[in-house]
């Protein structure tokens, strides 16, 4: 057997992209998407799909390997994007459409993008964006994104929009198929840094073992309807656009929404399964009973991001919803741990007892190769015993290949055969895995990851502000939100500053869904011995705050693309 190996008839490059051909051809005539009065079936949306490739590639003289952006909510075109793009040999980027034009700016210089394609209403952000990039960096070609649905949208000037795109390819065009399922799919962006922003590259492989994985970790059946309530710019929507594809399922699209408008997109729609981080779960279970109508049947929730609260948790399983909860990154393209559910054991706990347990991460999904515990001085897994802490690492065919000219970083983070994560938590007896911190002082905050070093280094730029470090505080409608603790200089140019005064110049120099909801000012922040700011200290101080209420759940805007700003 010496002899036997890899040949050119089994050695096929794996990639998610050939789900929506096998689809088309044996479910065609089935419903793929759904937009308000929009309706389009398998075969319409394949045939778009290749319709955008070949223009891209043809017609716009995108090469494999070149990086195409969008900036879009969960529209069709969205849907389309992610698997058109790739299949004419690019780079999909999705793009954040909460960040503001000077990160949009990095991130597309960053990326070397070559074209953009841009939502209607996000038109102005992005041409804020290209004015700031510098005078010797070419910008990507412009490409505007129409709805019917959206009225007073501009769009003279453009010679091409996304529409007259799908009408210039050709619906026969063969999709180029990657050389290597090692070759690079998407390039997703860790957060809105503005100064070292961490592009996270996946290959073909990658992702088709998230797509096929998530689908057999929730037991997803064929022809689910499935509501788009996690952001496809959020790690390409869990790798969901080319799951649901590959279960020939109706994905329902939503531009904005809260929550009467998912309980009616669920009626309307009779939705089966649809994802969310925390704060969608809040939406559901603080939604005016007037609006919150009865579910045809039970309808599967995925969540992730942080852990859903007890409280939360046992309101919306009241409703008729089963809530999953699981744990990935940006870094493995989806949810690589789960919190498997012990049914015949589990189900005959108290109420509280249960949610506590749906409130671990779990264990890792069937596809991950293993995931460990380890203590960051020795490397060595920790006991089993729930509390001894140590650094979450994975290792998988999920992990990405690395970041974006980014070798140091790349290095730091994969390194002895093992991804790690910067998340700390313990293994409890029965193999389950919980978060317990996270060592790099992430807030999550409505499944926005957002990264406190970044708000300190703006608000250091308050005229008035001599220290500031940031925090999570609990939040009962978002989970957590940034708690700055600021000492102000000694000698200031007039009054100082209000809470309300800082909060409201972070809202002219950061995306609002990092602004700090809380702002406690301090004669001078608690330190170590060698200066460093005790962050342990004031995670404490900011717990004893208490949860700020649900009633300010908005962050002090108007409703955005998504419905509110941290979705």
């Amino acid at each position: 057997m010496d002899q036997l190996g890899p040949h050119s008839a089994n050695d096929s490059p794996l990639s998610p992209l050939g789900f929506i051909e096998r689809t088309a051809i044996v479910h065609g005539d089935r419903p793929s998407v759904v937009y308000n009065k929009t309706v389009y079936t398998w075969s319409e949306t394949y045939h778009r799909c290749l319709r955008l490739a070949s223009a891209l590639s043809s017609h716009l003289h995108i090469s494999p390997g070149d990086v195409v952006s969008v900036i879009s909510p969960n529209i069709p075109a969205m849907y389309e994007i992610h698997f058109g793009v790739p299949m004419s040999g690019a780079v999909l980027n999705t793009i954040n459409t909460r960040l503001d034009a000077r990160t949009i700016s990095v991130l597309l210089r960053h990326s070397g993008s070559r074209l953009l394609f841009v939502d209607l209403r996000s038109l102005p952000l992005a041409r804020s964006a290209f004015e700031l990039l510098p005078a010797d960096h070419r910008p990507p070609i412009l490409i505007p994104i129409e709805d019917p649905y959206e009225v007073d949208s501009d769009l003279t000037g453009f010679d091409l929009t996304y529409e007259k795109v799908i009408g210039l390819g050709d619906p026969d065009f063969r999709w180029i198929r990657p050389t290597s399922e090692w070759s690079p799919m998407v390039l997703n962006y860790t957060s809105g840094t503005t100064s070292a922003p961490k592009g996270v590259v996946h290959c073909h492989r990658g992702i088709f073992l998230v797509s096929t994985d998530s689908l057999i970790d929730w037991c997803v059946p064929h022809h689910p309807v499935f509501l788009w309530t996690l952001p496809m710019f959020h790690t390409n929507g869990w790798c969901f656009p080319w799951g649901v594809a590959a279960v020939a399922g109706t994905n329902v699209c939503l531009r904005r929404f809260d929550g009467p408008a998912i309980f009616a997109a669920i009626a309307d729609n009779r939705v089966t399964h649809l994802c969310g981080a925390p704060v969608v779960l809040n939406m559901l279970a603080n939604s005016p009973p007037t609006a919150s109508r009865s579910l045809h049947g039970t309808v599967r929730i995925l969540t992730a991001g942080a852990p859903p609260p007890a409280a939360v948790l046992a309101r919306v399983e009241s409703l008729g919803f089963a809530v999953r909860h699981g744990y990935g990154l940006t870094e493995t393209a989806g949810v690589v741990v789960s919190c498997a559910w012990k049914g015949y054991h589990w189900n005959r706990l108290p109420a509280g007892e249960r949610a506590r347990m749906k409130a671990r991460q779990g264990v890792r999904t069937v596809m991950m190769t293993t995931m460990d515990v380890v203590d960051e001085a020795t490397a060595r897994s920790v006991p089993w015993d729930g509390l001894t802490m140590g650094e979450v690492v994975l290792r998988g065919g999920h992990v990405m290949l690395g970041y974006l000219k980014d070798k140091e970083a790349t290095a730091k983070a994969i390194k002895d055969g093992w991804f790690y994560t910067g998340d700390v938590g313990v293994m409890h007896p029965d193999g389950y895995l919980e978060i317990k911190d996270r060592s790099k002082d992430v807030i999550i905050s409505g499944g926005e990851n957002i990264s406190s070093v970044e708000v300190e280094s703006l608000m250091y730029g308050h005229p008035a502000v001599n220290e500031a470090a940031v925090v999570a505080r609990p939040d009962e409608y978002w989970g957590e939100t940034p708690c700055a603790f600021v000492g102000l200089k000694e000698v200031l140019v007039g009054p100082p500053p209000t809470e309300a005064e800082v909060i409201a110049w972070c809202r002219e120099k950061m995306p609002h869904y990092m602004v700090p909801k809380t702002v406690v000012f301090q004669p001078e922040l608690p330190k170590t011995s060698t200066g460093k700011i005790q962050k342990y200290v004031l995670r404490n101080k900011a717990r004893m705050l208490g949860p700020l209420a649900a009633g300010g759940a908005k962050r002090g805007g108007p409703t955005t693309q998504m419905g509110l700003d941290g979705i």
